[in-house]
């Protein structure tokens, strides 16, 4: 059975959601589980592998972007997800294609209109589908 959570951001914004996103990869790799970020297009693909080096101080992520894959723990892309990898964090807008594959998939939520309609799409198709998806509401972080 998958497990589907829904990650809502209480602030708005691309960059909040990124960094979420980096967040949830450093925490499976270092539960050692292999995960992959779906994005919605190449350019928020190549932001997010600088951006895992950077996100935070003193972390370290071994990744690579999905073209370019040969092993790392984390892979981040807009095609299909590797069927390897165990942990999916979705930040497209769309239903990962073959999502029933993942035994966690995660799915990052900021406060952006477009953003939200998105997402309710998504969390009724994973309820139209059998799955109940979990909600964690997360507050804004200081730095």
């Amino acid at each position: 059975m998958n497990r589907v959570d829904f990650y809502v951001l209480a602030i708005a914004g691309a960059d909040a959601r990124d960094r979420f996103a980096c967040h949830l990869a450093e925490k499976a790799y270092t539960a050692g589980h292999r995960a992959f970020i779906l994005t919605g297009d190449e350019t928020q693909a190549e932001r997010l592998d600088t951006l895992l080096w950077t996100f935070r101080q003193g972390s370290f992520v071994p990744h690579a972007p999905a073209v370019a894959r040969d092993g790392e723990p984390v892979a981040v892309g807009a095609a299909p997800p590797d069927p390897d990898d165990d942990v999916l964090i979705n930040l497209s807008d769309r239903l990962p294609e073959g999502w029933r594959q993942w035994p966690r998939l995660a799915e990052v939520v900021d406060q952006r209109e477009d953003v939200l309609q998105a997402s309710r799409r998504r969390f009724r198709d994973y309820r139209d589908a059998g799955v109940s998806p979990h909600t964690h509401r997360i507050e804004a972080r200081s730095r």
